[in-house]
């Protein structure tokens, strides 16, 4: 690639509250914590990252969309809305770019209602159960599926 690849992290409702919510399911660590380990991550893998976050289904779409031209690949963790949002797999679908789900909890371990995804079916990988760590995995695993030349 003649450019830094660009990788897009984005982050679902209540994600925000990382560290506060429900730290027995999801740990201490913060989101800002979680974004900082990212960036250094993307900088070792000479990777541009965007970071975002929002409560809001349609902004995240709208993020999606406009990754169709400004990113090369997604790492999501879609909150609650795994469960529930069609037009949040349509637009990954419509993104065209590579996409990889991330859940800090291991969906399948928990509440019936969260085991099924709508994200997955349409993910390169999944993700599940290993913190914060998940990211981290995510981002090294998306950087090589955009740019195999990185190591």
């Amino acid at each position: 690639m003649d450019s830094k690849p660009v990788l897009l992290v984005l982050n679902g409702p209540n994600l925000n509250m990382l560290g506060v919510r429900q730290p027995e399911v999801y740990g201490r660590t913060s989101l800002a914590d979680v974004e900082a380990d990212c960036r250094a991550l993307a900088e070792d893998l000479g990777c541009t990252l965007e970071f975002r976050q929002s409560n809001h289904e349609g902004q995240l779409i709208d993020w999606i969309q406009e990754a169709r031209q400004t990113a090369d690949g997604i790492v999501i963790n879609p909150g609650g809305l795994t469960h529930s949002s069609v037009a949040l797999r349509d637009a990954l679908l419509a993104s065209d770019l590579p996409v990889i789900e991330v859940h800090i909890s291991n969906i399948h371990a928990r509440e019936e209602f969260r085991h099924h995804s709508y994200v997955s079916g349409i993910a390169k990988g999944v993700i599940a159960g290993l913190g914060p760590q998940g990211y981290l995995f995510a981002l090294e695993a998306l950087a090589r599926i955009v740019d195999p030349e990185i190591e």
